[in-house]
């Protein structure tokens, strides 16, 4: 295990890229904007033409290297952008795209499809959908629901994230070779679309029938780049749940400045005053966890070490986004219970993210394996 050190502080230049992409999405990703894509009155839920946006500002491409067209960055900086956009729950295929399948991709090695893939979606030319449900847990077994044959894949996958407008999803399957990573190109495949708590992230069940594919890794590789994948997606989902957490207490804080009652301002009550406190405690340290899951996610990091920060990240962050959402939506009011009002979009958007990529028990229970702690000890 690495004995080094995570830099928990943001850097000037994750300053800057943070910048750019709050200023794209306040401009173009407004509360009222994504509401009015719930309701149906904005068109589709995916907002595609903000994806092109933030591909434009290379967010899509961030740790892949620039020899493949990429940023040449790292999923620190990932991390970041992946706190934006939580504040604003933009519906975007960042999570399935730019992060579970990059990941995955990434961690293959040489591989002419991947590196060809990865170019695609760093430029913003595609995006594909790792074809795993979004509840699978980082270390789980390699799934087995779709297999692999000579007349292509054939098989079902519930529940997969940002398929909807995947142009190619990224199969695990099995086949004669043992697991394996295979290409498929999206519009071969049966994708429906699922009623879902949360409203701004749709999740489909995609259906092959013999779909043709391309094989990109087979055996422990794939393996290795499945597991690759989805501890990195739940260190960079924890770094969504604290841009969730983030912007629960900020407009919360706002709100009971301006709210008065009795010729007082709201928060200035003793009781809201002691809620906030504890919540921005907490928001604080989850702001530590996940610097750490996001760095030791990147390279200089084992294994080990990696899956140990991610699943500390989760455990922890999981909690403090729900009741961050919690607060914002009781000390809002009665407002706060309105649809109108987007605190409901925070609250599904943190209730379902503490289910995808392993519960915070599930990732409990990972930590007390690493460190050799016996089941059910306190």
């Amino acid at each position: 295990m690495s004995t080094s050190e995570a830099d928990l502080l943001y850097s000037e230049v994750e300053e800057e890229l943070r910048a750019s992409v709050r200023a794209l999405l306040a401009d173009k990703c407004a509360p009222a904007g994504v509401l009015a894509r719930v309701d149906g009155e904005a068109g589709p839920l995916t907002d595609t033409a903000l994806w092109q946006d933030l591909c434009g500002l290379g967010v899509a491409g961030l740790p892949v290297p620039e020899a493949l067209g990429g940023a040449g960055a790292g999923w620190r900086e990932a991390a970041v952008v992946a706190e934006e956009l939580g504040r604003a729950v933009a519906p975007v295929p960042f999570l399935g795209s730019a992060v579970l399948s990059t990941a995955a991709l990434l961690a293959v090695g040489d591989s002419p499809t991947a590196a060809a893939t990865l170019g695609r979606m760093a430029s913003g030319e595609a995006t594909v959908a790792l074809a795993v449900p979004l509840s699978a847990p980082p270390g789980a077994a390699f799934p087995d629901t779709v297999r692999a044959a000579a007349d292509g894949l054939s098989g079902t996958v519930t529940k997969v994230a940002d398929a909807t407008t995947a142009d190619a999803l990224l199969v695990p399957a099995v086949g004669t070779d043992g697991p394996g990573l295979y290409l498929a190109d999206a519009s071969e495949a049966v994708r429906t679309p699922l009623v879902t708590l949360d409203l701004t992230r749709p999740l489909v069940d995609v259906g092959l029938d013999r779909t043709p594919a391309r094989p990109v890794v087979t055996g422990r590789a794939a393996e290795h780049a499945l597991r690759t994948a989805l501890r990195t997606g739940a260190a960079l989902l924890s770094a969504e749940q604290l841009g969730v957490a983030e912007w629960a207490l900020g407009t919360t804080v706002d709100y009971l400045k301006t709210r008065t009652q009795f010729g007082r301002p709201v928060g200035s009550f003793q009781a809201p005053k002691h809620r906030l406190a504890d919540l921005w405690v907490s928001v604080s340290q989850a702001r530590a966890v996940v610097r750490n899951a996001a760095s030791t996610a990147g390279a200089g990091a084992d294994d080990t070490e990696a899956e140990m920060a991610a699943a500390l990240a989760q455990a922890f962050v999981s909690g403090v986004a729900v009741t961050a959402a919690e607060e914002a939506v009781q000390l809002h009011g009665g407002i706060g219970f309105t649809w109108e009002h987007p605190a409901h979009l925070y609250l599904k958007r943190a209730k379902s993210d503490a289910i995808a990529l392993g519960t915070a028990d599930r990732h409990r229970s990972a930590l007390a394996g690493m460190v050799d702690l016996p089941a059910g000890a306190e």
